[in-house]
């Protein structure tokens, strides 16, 4: 017997059988997932925007898993810290993190953050984008954008725009918008987006510029006045609400997107179970109904992978790192 077939036979005699144990259970965890409870964190407070939408998803997601998904809010610096949660977490795919756009911002905002978004964890796939809408108090004194601006013009300093704290996607719609007009509001952040249209409802700051899933059902209460939306077109469940474009800000375009994630290494046998689970939520008639009333627009199938929100996520890190120089935010 040649020396490479005895070095062969002894490794095999030592490792094998542990080789095929280990094997065996993790092939068989795998076949197995999931057998309990995943948690779904979402980095914000409860009833802001992404919080609404990843609820309905973590509640359809149950049915095509066949196990309860529960949400764990765990808020604070613009979503980095429940992100730093679940990139920290036991990658067997019972914990997930749903975020928005503030995933690709981070980097640009925070220069240390306690991970890695590129690197520490696993892309499922694009959930929904979501249009942002600039809204004031409903006793605004000013009408639309263009009798918002010269308002503001004449009373510099005097408009409070708050924000759902630093990096969230309202800031980031607030910074945008200043970058591109003589604005001179003050920026009021706040823990969250509850406690920011809590405020607003009651007159203490006077805009926010948000999803429409935590605005809409305000709007069409009358509680709030819209000023504009950031699409292309009016959306379906606002039409009465003009677009930037239409305002006279005809590049002024920004939508949020939302993606699902688990943490870096976890098997990809369980990455594409919660990827199809993804898909079939997506699906979901009830859902897609939740999802268009408060304007979020389903992510197209193709999006709806790992790869592609890798790829995406990537782009979108580089771009927000430009957008943030050219307004001239430094890194914290």
């Amino acid at each position: 017997m040649q020396i490479s077939e005895l070095l062969q036979k002894s490794f095999w005699n030592h490792f094998g059988p542990a080789i095929l144990i280990s094997t065996f259970i993790l092939g068989n965890a795998n076949a197995q997932y999931p057998d309990k409870a995943l948690t779904l964190v979402i980095p914000f407070p409860p009833a802001g925007s992404t919080d609404v939408l990843g609820r309905l998803l973590a509640q359809t997601m149950s049915s095509s898993l066949g196990q309860n998904v529960i949400v764990e809010n765990t808020g604070g610096a613009g979503g980095t810290i429940g992100a730093g949660r679940v990139a920290r977490a036991n990658p067997d795919g019972y914990t997930a993190l749903f975020h928005n756009m503030a995933q690709a911002s981070a980097p640009a905002l925070y220069a240390k953050l306690p991970y890695d978004p590129n690197v520490d964890f696993e892309p499922v796939g694009m959930v929904a984008n979501v249009p942002m809408i600039l809204v004031a108090r409903k006793d605004f004194p000013a009408n639309g954008l263009s009798g918002l601006l010269e308002f503001d013009a004449k009373n510099p300093g005097k408009l409070n725009f708050a924000n759902a704290g630093i990096g969230a996607t309202s800031h980031l719609c607030e910074v945008l918008l200043k970058s591109v007009t003589s604005a001179n509001w003050a920026s009021i952040p706040y823990k969250g987006t509850g406690p920011a249209l809590n405020d607003l409802l009651g007159g203490q700051v006077d805009l926010i510029c948000d999803q429409p899933a935590s605005t809409i059902s305000h709007i069409k209460a009358g509680t709030l006045k819209p000023i504009a939306v950031a699409t292309k077109e009016r959306i379906k469940s606002l039409p009465q609400v003009p677009t930037f474009a239409e305002s006279g800000l005809p590049k002024f375009e920004l939508a949020v997107w939302h993606g699902l994630y688990l943490p870096k290494n976890t098997p990809k046998p369980i990455v594409e179970r919660v990827a199809n689970s993804l898909r079939a939520a997506l699906k979901d008639p009830i859902l897609v109904q939740r999802y268009t009333e408060m304007g979020a627009m389903i992510a197209p199938p193709n999006t709806v992978n790992p790869d592609y929100l890798k790829s995406f996520l990537r782009a979108d890190i580089d771009k927000w790192k430009v957008a943030m120089k050219n307004a001239n935010i430094q890194p914290e």
